[in-house]
């Protein structure tokens, strides 16, 4: 139960550190400024994948350490 709860914080935690990170990324001028609602989707989907691969990075460094 206990290793659950690490892993969700330690997936939790790099999914917020992914979205900080990725907010300073202009995707206005990549995409197409009159739907800004696909551009936040898109910011959030790419948090998203980057903080889970942050995590499963994490779990496997410390599993073999």
């Amino acid at each position: 139960m206990g290793s659950y709860l690490v892993r969700l914080c330690v997936y939790v935690i790099s999914f917020m550190l992914s979205f900080w990170a990725l907010s300073a990324v202009r995707f206005e001028q990549l995409c197409d400024v009159r739907k800004p609602g696909k551009v936040q989707l898109l910011l959030l989907l790419m948090a998203l994948a980057l903080g889970y691969l942050v995590g499963q990075f994490l779990f496997s460094i410390t599993y073999y350490m």
